[in-house]
């Protein structure tokens, strides 16, 4: 009997366990995304160092979240909805918390110092996509939250497309008026990976397109 007990426990997921893991996993990374933009209102270059290094430190936060997620996903045989929706969840958020902190990676590593506009938008952008995602996730467990989640998949649809259009004028306008080469590759590659976090942020919306599409 006891044995079966074991048995029956292994199989059913621990109460709102993914569902808690997911929320505390998107609120990280709204306090990410937000702690990021506060780079753009740095008033030295130590203020600067320590928003980065804070950046970096709240991406590993969401790494080891993600790995308690894929823990959870192989030691438990039944889950709230899909294992393949679980896993592209998990790792579309991961995946937006690493280009934040690779946004401030190049930052640091190519010095850059003068913030551009279209930097300060793309990282607005990921703001309202982070909380977004936060929303629609905190909505996840039972039907009634289902027209949020709808609602909050639309927005963060509608703000990739912003962020498309924000980076491509920004582009546009570099290859145009910028003269120094150097300066030109440093603007693109800190543009290119805010942009791939509006992107991954639209992945997350169909990873829960999806699990409305099977729960629903």
């Amino acid at each position: 009997m006891m044995r079966l007990n074991n048995l029956f426990s292994f199989m059913v997921p621990k109460n709102n366990l993914f569902f808690d893991l997911f929320a505390e996993d998107t609120a990280n990374l709204v306090v990410q995304a937000k702690r990021f933009h506060e780079l753009f209102s740095a008033k030295s270059p130590e203020e600067i160092q320590a928003i980065i290094e804070d950046v970096r430190i709240l991406e590993n936060k969401g790494d080891e979240i993600t790995h308690k997620i894929f823990l959870e996903l192989s030691a438990n045989f039944i889950t709230p909805f899909d294992r393949e929706d679980i896993h592209f969840l998990a790792s579309s958020i991961d995946d937006i918390a690493d280009y934040i902190n690779g946004s401030a990676s190049r930052i640091n590593l190519y010095k850059v110092t003068e913030f551009t506009e279209p930097m300060r938008k793309l990282s607005e952008v990921i703001i309202k996509q982070a909380e977004d995602i936060h929303l629609a996730v905190s909505n996840l467990k039972g039907t009634k939250g289902t027209a949020k989640i709808k609602e909050a998949i639309v927005r963060i649809n509608f703000l990739e497309n912003q962020a498309d259009d924000i980076f491509d004028n920004a582009i546009a306008h570099l290859f145009a008026e910028e003269k120094d080469a150097i300066k030109l590759i440093k603007e693109k590659e800190v543009l290119s990976a805010l942009e791939t976090a509006t992107d991954k942020c639209e992945d997350v919306g169909h990873a829960l397109e999806s699990i409305l599409v099977k729960t629903t």
